[in-house]
């Protein structure tokens, strides 16, 4: 037994010596970094030198050779330059100070582990030891776990929740936040009880001496009740959502109609937004009309989209019903404003609808938030590609007043270079063109 120990110590010891010998790599790396710099600067001077010499040389014979030679030279030499790349010290230095931390943890718990089994060896020696000790030890972690489980749930909601959470800033996402609201007391109540019962009974009917444990390998009743009531509650959230879904969705023609309408396309890695003219209908679309100027693909030859509106940003009246027209131009995107509850799918070949009524203007939400740079943003909530972190859209909730003014500054889509294109492309309506550009 005392061979053994000695044996594991000089084991250990072993380990750390060769853990601190680590320690001299960031040196021996220094010493490298510096050499390699040297002998790249020595390079460098003997690659100028003979660029030197041979535009000399090269001018004596031809100008123009010279001048192709030494520019051609000179650029190659900061391109052999730029391949030679060194790797940071600090870079050793860190990964032996990672190494170094997790070799002293594991020690510090192998201690641990063997003056546990030192202990638990002498008290069999002493003829004290309790093979069922070991089951309250185990039992009092757990109820522990508990206490400290609780308490991190409590903390999540009392500080988290109210950084993560705030209410909604359109009519139909007070009904979302309702059934959230609900789905998550059901949930929370779920997972307190379970966890109560579950840690807490590990100590009450820990394995004792005294103590035979009771089998119940059937009970009717029980299986009833575990089986039944969650049926019951998943049935009831999930009719809620349909409900709620449904309200939000079906909307009366007579509403759909009377909405403002604003169509958004999502391309990578950008938005592209577009509002209808005075009309208040938006022009038709084909993806076969895509040109380098109509990237939207607007279809010019319907008279509706000449005064189509070109927007950088959405702004929309508070108060008032939108209609978006959700469409994309490539791959499936995803029309996501948190703040409104709203988030629905923009695929190719076809348009989905959300139209939802704004209750809160932006400069109401920054007083609400003490934030006067707040803005409500519209993202990408589909993984589109390397840009996708970038798909974003600034939204704008005015007065009407505030929106109606904005609106007679945009810009039409229909510019003097697409009526251009469009002339060439369609020379019977040239005469009717120039009287639609007045509009």
């Amino acid at each position: 037994m005392k061979f053994n120990i000695n044996y594991r110590l000089k084991a250990v010891a072993g380990c750390l010596l060769a853990v601190g010998l680590l320690f001299s790599t960031p040196s021996f790396a220094t010493q490298q970094d510096s050499l390699a710099k040297d002998s790249t600067v020595v390079v460098a001077t003997e690659t100028a030198a003979t660029v030197d010499t041979a535009a000399t040389a090269a001018a004596a014979t031809s100008e123009t050779v010279s001048a192709a030679e030494a520019t051609s030279t000179v650029a190659a030499t900061p391109a052999a330059q730029e391949e030679v790349k060194q790797i940071d010290p600090q870079a050793y230095k860190n990964l032996t100070y990672y190494v170094l931390l997790f070799l002293v943890i594991v020690t510090i718990v192998a201690v641990i582990l063997k003056v546990l089994s030192i202990y638990e060896l002498t008290r069999r020696m002493n003829g004290k030891y309790n093979p069922l000790a070991n089951n309250t030890f185990q039992a009092a972690l757990l109820f522990i776990f508990l206490v400290l489980f609780l308490a991190f749930v409590y903390y999540g909601y009392a500080v988290w929740g109210s950084w993560a959470w705030r209410p909604a800033a359109t009519e139909h996402g007070a009904r979302i936040d309702s059934m959230f609201i609900v789905t998550t007391v059901i949930i929370t109540f779920v997972l307190v009880v379970v966890h109560i019962l579950l840690l807490s009974f590990t100590y009450i009917y820990r394995m004792r001496a005294d103590r035979k444990a009771y089998y119940l390998p059937h009970n009717d009743a029980i299986e009833r009740i575990w089986t039944i009531v969650p049926a019951v509650v998943l049935t009831v959230l999930v009719l809620f959502g349909f409900f709620t879904w449904r309200s939000i969705t079906n909307i009366p023609e007579d509403l759909k109609n009377s909405a403002l309408q604003v169509e958004v396309m999502g391309e990578q890695f950008q938005w592209q937004v577009r509002y209808p003219g005075a009309d208040g209908v938006i022009g038709k679309r084909n993806y076969k009309l895509t040109t380098p100027l109509n990237s939207y693909g607007i279809d010019f030859s319907d008279k509706a989209a000449w005064d189509d509106i070109q927007a950088s940003d959405i702004v929309i009246p508070v108060n008032k019903s939108v209609r978006f027209h959700i469409i994309s131009k490539d791959i499936i995107h995803s029309f996501y404003i948190p703040d409104f509850r709203v988030q629905i799918n923009a695929v190719p070949g076809m348009t989905n609808y959300f139209q939802f009524t704004p209750t809160v203007t932006t400069e109401e939400m920054r007083e609400r938030m003490n934030d006067p740079k707040y803005d409500f943003v519209m993202l990408c909530a589909k993984i589109c590609g390397s840009g996708h972190w970038n798909m974003q859209k600034k939204v704008i909730v005015v007065t009407e007043a505030e929106y109606k003014e904005w609106l007679a500054k945009q810009n039409k889509y229909f510019t003097e270079d697409l009526q251009k294109e469009f002339s060439a492309l369609e020379a019977p309506a040239a005469k009717e063109l120039s009287t639609a550009s007045l509009n």
